[in-house]
This record gives C-alpha cells, sequence and structure tokens, in this order.
C-alpha cells in the first residue's frame, strides 16, 4: 500500500499542474522559502527560454505567492511567507518529494538528536533522486538509524544521504554554510520546519 501511495504523491503536483516551468518555480521557492532566485539564474538552471518563465514569475508576482526586490540591476524573487496559501503549496511540495515521510520515519528513538536539517540540491528548491539531511546530536544509534533510513528510502522511491554531527560539530558547520543551502526541517521539541531553539539561532556570529 505504502509504494501505491508513494507513486501517487510524486505524480500529484503534475497532474494537478500540467506547466513543468510552473512545477519548477514552486519547488524553487515553496521548498525552502530562504532560496532566492533572479531570471538569468532561473533560465540557466532550468534550461528554458526566459520568455517562459518570465510569464510564470509575473503571474506568481502578481498572485501574491512571490515577492521581489531589485539588487542592482536584477529582480531577485522570493516566496512570500505571508501568503495564506504559502503553508499548504509547502506542505504539498514536502509530500511530493517524500521529506516529510523521511523525517517521520527516521527521527525517533535513535538516541539523543537534536535537530535535523535538509541540504543538498532540495535545499536549493532543485528535485533530486536523493535526500541529503544533517543530523545533529549525541549518542546516536548508528546502526538502527541506518535500518530506519533503508526503510525510508523504500518508502519514498529516493536515496537518502546523511551525515551525524555532534552540537559543537554543528555551531562550526552550520554557520558557515549559506542559508540557501539549509533548510532547518525538524528540533527536538518536535517543531518541524522551524527555527525555534536551532543552532542557527542560538550559536553567536562570528
Amino acid at each position: 500500500m505504502s509504494n501505491i501511495v508513494t507513486r501517487y504523491l510524486k505524480g500529484m503536483i503534475n497532474t494537478l499542474i500540467t506547466s513543468q516551468t510552473r512545477v519548477k518555480l514552486l519547488m524553487k521557492f515553496f521548498l525552502n522559502s530562504r532560496t532566492s532566485a533572479h531570471l538569468r539564474g532561473l533560465e540557466s538552471e532550468f534550461g528554458e527560454s526566459t520568455n517562459s518563465i518570465r510569464v510564470e514569475l509575473n503571474r506568481f508576482e502578481e498572485a501574491g505567492l512571490l515577492k521581489s526586490l531589485r539588487n542592482g540591476n536584477k529582480k531577485v524573487y522570493q516566496a512570500n511567507q505571508g501568503h495564506p496559501l504559502y503553508s499548504d503549496i509547502h506542505s504539498i511540495i514536502m509530500k511530493e518529494t517524500g521529506i516529510d515521510r523521511v523525517i517521520e520515519k527516521v527521527v525517533h528513538r535513535i538516541g539523543s538528536l537534536r535537530e535535523v536539517y535538509l541540504t543538498g540540491d532540495f535545499a536549493r528548491g532543485k528535485d533530486s533522486q536523493v535526500i541529503e539531511l544533517i543530523m545533529v546530536g549525541s549518542e546516536i544509534d548508528r546502526e538502527y538509524l541506518a535500518k530506519k533510513v533503508h526503510q525510508a528510502e523504500e518508502l519514498v522511491g529516493r536515496k537518502v544521504s546523511y551525515v551525524i554531527l555532534s552540537l559543537e560539530e554543528a555551531g562550526e558547520h552550520l554557520r558557515k554554510m549559506k542559508q540557501s543551502d539549509l533548510f532547518p526541517m525538524w528540533v527536538s521539541d518536535g517543531d518541524r520546519n522551524t527555527e525555534k531553539n536551532s543552532i542557527l539561532q542560538t550559536a553567536p556570529a562570528e
């Protein structure tokens, strides 16, 4: 049954939205709200004409789903988290990619897990066959975690890559990363998609 559900969820967005440019833009901006991009960068990333991308960007901005600002001569776009549909779109994309089910599968009973971050292509808003995670904690049962990761891979049909960092290692490592390359997924109080009490918030600036 889980494989049937997985196949259904993977095709959900493509079924609801026939424009592949639109699907790519939703993935780009609504998986990680920190992601920002300009037209030429999207043209290079998507391999599509600027005209088709511009049309969709204008539609999203007119609908209030995207906001923009000027950086020199570039117009930079970012998701509008204040839009009433932002959380719903984000949730659909999390389900589409299987990331929500991976997190649910691996975070429990593996040790003193403090935080989980999404990184790699997905954190940058790019579809990928690999879900990359940074897990922060201590006394992690690595054998049990490997078992849970394997189960998660079979559940969502994607490879799950992860690294484990201690609190001390994470403080320095995470601060060196670009915000757009890192998305906080889970903290030890059980909250998802939040930076509350995360290392990124509590660590002092360098």
